[in-house]
């Protein structure tokens, strides 16, 4: 489904309330070569989830035709806030600090770029984000991250995704298996340099977690959360995505109080 779609049908809207019609079909105009990537694992039995974490459970509640002629279909489910695709609010790791439903549309929709380790990560599942990877991509680019942009970093992992062993490094649950944990995520030291020299708004990864799986103090959560800087974590088709000039909606579900919450993310890239 392309971008455009959802625009027209949002600037029709604002032309029928507006008399700024030519903002609006300028907008449309601006969108109608954008396409839509979604970045999002879906949610069944096969959902990934943290080693100790409830998993997903869905519950028929009715399926087929009623008495009164109509088909009707209905489900509960059930699941933990962190687990497939989800946002890290920054509560998860810093007292006091923001909600799910606190944290601001600003920082979930915007502009974003890329990060692609998956040479370096591909023969090294503990592999730690640095430093200098950021500062590749500038070299690159030929310019700083820009200021209050989306991050996403590329490990590759994804690829591995639903199969626990090749993905989580284990398809042990509970505490013991904390320890058998192995994938890459950013390093410490790389999360200090964002947020003291860089101005971001959020921060994703195609892993289970933005410390790596040996992590024992998930200290880049502590860091980054502790600024408000929410994380996306388990998402997938990084791989078609540019490495910069793209735009992220990220809507996670509206929990109150939640400190993390299923996630749908996806990206608006110009074709």
């Amino acid at each position: 489904m392309k971008a455009s779609i959802l625009h027209l049908l949002l600037c029709l809207t604002l032309v029928g309330c507006n008399t700024k019609n030519e903002q609006s079909l300028e907008t449309v105009s601006e969108s109608a070569s954008k396409s839509i990537i979604d970045l999002s694992h879906s949610y069944s039995d096969k959902t990934v989830y943290w080693v100790t974490a409830k998993e997903f459970k869905l519950d028929t509640v009715f399926k087929g035709q009623t008495e009164k002629g109509y088909y009707y279909a209905a489900n509960n489910f059930s699941t933990a806030e962190h687990g497939g695709t989800h946002i890290d609010a920054p509560i998860h790791f810093a007292k006091n600090a923001q909600t799910v439903d606190e944290i601001p549309l600003e920082k979930l929709i915007g502009n974003a770029i890329k990060i692609d380790i998956t040479q370096k990560s591909s023969n090294n599942p503990d592999y730690l984000v640095n430093i200098e990877d950021f500062t590749n991509w500038e070299k690159t680019h030929g310019h700083t991250i820009p200021d209050k942009s989306i991050v996403l970093i590329e490990t590759g992992f994804s690829k591995y995704y639903p199969d626990k062993v090749k993905y989580l490094g284990t398809d042990e649950r509970g505490d013991h298996a904390v320890k058998l944990l192995h994938f890459p995520g950013l390093s410490p030291e790389a999360a200090t340099w964002l947020v003291e020299n860089r101005n971001i708004n959020a921060i994703g990864i195609d892993t289970p977690s933005i410390d790596y799986g040996q992590s024992e103090y998930f200290q880049s959560h502590v860091i980054l959360l502790k600024q408000n800087i929410p994380a996306f974590e388990n998402l997938t088709n990084l791989d078609k995505l540019p490495s910069n000039e793209f735009e992220i909606i990220a809507l996670p579900m509206k929990i109150e109080g939640g400190s993390g919450a299923p996630l749908r993310i996806v990206a608006l890239v110009s074709e």
